[in-house]
């Protein structure tokens, strides 16, 4: 995966970037880099790999974000993702909860720069796909750029050679991990600052990023971009990416060609008798912003948890939508 692929990335959101949110995100931007949920490395070694790693090759190209501590099962993880075919292997160093600090992994391990430059050589030597890792600016009180670069300097030498930099400091003790993505102050200067002093690392941005404008001012300061609620809450605004960010000549798809591609998509998986709603959970921001969407969630949200409900759901809730707006179009005045 060179650099310039790496321009603009979906983050690893919990409960949210699973197979079919990717799949959905996917028929929507092209050149996205998507992500797949932080998994650990203990359980990617001990449980049912097909279940936690299992992809649709249309999903490409995705990563897998790993947390683990254990540089052995770090490697061993690691050497199963690039067998199911994942383009990077990703190591949380950012995430702040206590479930994951208990288990000595996420934001916690930059107090640790050796033992994360131990996983990242054990994983490179596994693996000839990419190993990048995701960090905060700082934790805690250490939040000095002094901290941030000795950090990343120790994984630069160890051989990691993109750092996908959450601009914000992480509190361990005292946030909730959404207060964490919120309360701490953004400090992009100490991001490009990085990018100044390491010019031969990739140095993505991620935090607090919302609007396509403000990514493409972010680009000319550091190599890439990373969003993650903002795409999920807004899912639309990842047809305009392919364009806006990359210069491509196509058109953005509709929003009917995206949900006709997720009928299909849907009726493949309910012959393996998934629930739909395990896919239009992801859906319901799709006409954010646009006339009828509460339509499209209030159908969704309604209809597809039902037992039974096929894929048909979708256009049924499009129709809503289309009714909506044909509503409105007769309110307004000619």
């Amino acid at each position: 995966m060179s650099s310039h692929t790496r321009r603009f990335l979906v983050a690893p959101m919990m409960d949210q970037t699973d197979r079919h949110c990717r799949f959905f995100m996917r028929q929507l931007s092209a050149r996205a880099v998507l992500y797949t949920e932080m998994i650990t490395a203990q359980a990617v070694v001990h449980g049912n790999r097909e279940a936690l790693l299992g992809f649709d090759e249309r999903e490409q190209p995705v990563a897998l974000q790993l947390g683990g501590s254990d540089p052995g099962m770090m490697a061993e993880a690691a050497r199963a993702g690039e067998e199911f075919g994942y383009r990077e292997i990703n190591i949380n160093v950012g995430c702040p909860s206590d479930r994951v600090q208990s288990g000595r992994f996420g934001a916690c391990l930059m107090a640790e720069p050796d033992l994360v430059a131990e996983c990242v050589q054990r994983m490179r030597h596994a693996v000839s796909v990419p190993v990048t890792v995701k960090s905060r600016i700082g934790i805690d009180h250490q939040d000095s750029y002094e901290f941030l670069h000795r950090f990343v300097s120790r994984l630069v030498r160890a051989g990691c050679a993109t750092f996908i930099v959450h601009a914000r400091k992480a509190w361990l003790r005292g946030l909730s991990p959404r207060q964490n993505r919120e309360v701490p102050p953004l400090r992009y200067p100490l991001v490009h600052r990085l990018k100044r002093d390491f010019p031969g690392t990739e140095i993505i941005m991620n935090g607090g990023l919302t609007e396509l404008a403000a990514c493409r001012e972010q680009l000319e300061h550091v190599d890439g971009v990373m969003l993650g609620r903002e795409p999920y809450r807004n899912p639309y605004l990842l047809a305009c990416v392919d364009r806006y960010l990359f210069g491509e000549a196509e058109h953005a798809p509709s929003r009917q060609a995206v949900v006709n591609a997720m009928v299909d998509y849907a009726a493949a998986w309910a012959a393996r008798d998934l629930p739909v709603h395990r896919i239009t959970r992801h859906m319901l921001g799709l006409f954010q912003g646009q006339p009828g969407a509460r339509s499209w969630r209030r159908h969704l949200s309604e209809h597809a948890p039902r037992p039974g409900t096929s894929e048909s759901v979708m256009l049924d809730a499009l129709a809503a939508v289309q009714r909506a707006q044909a509503a409105m179009a007769l309110r307004e005045p000619a």
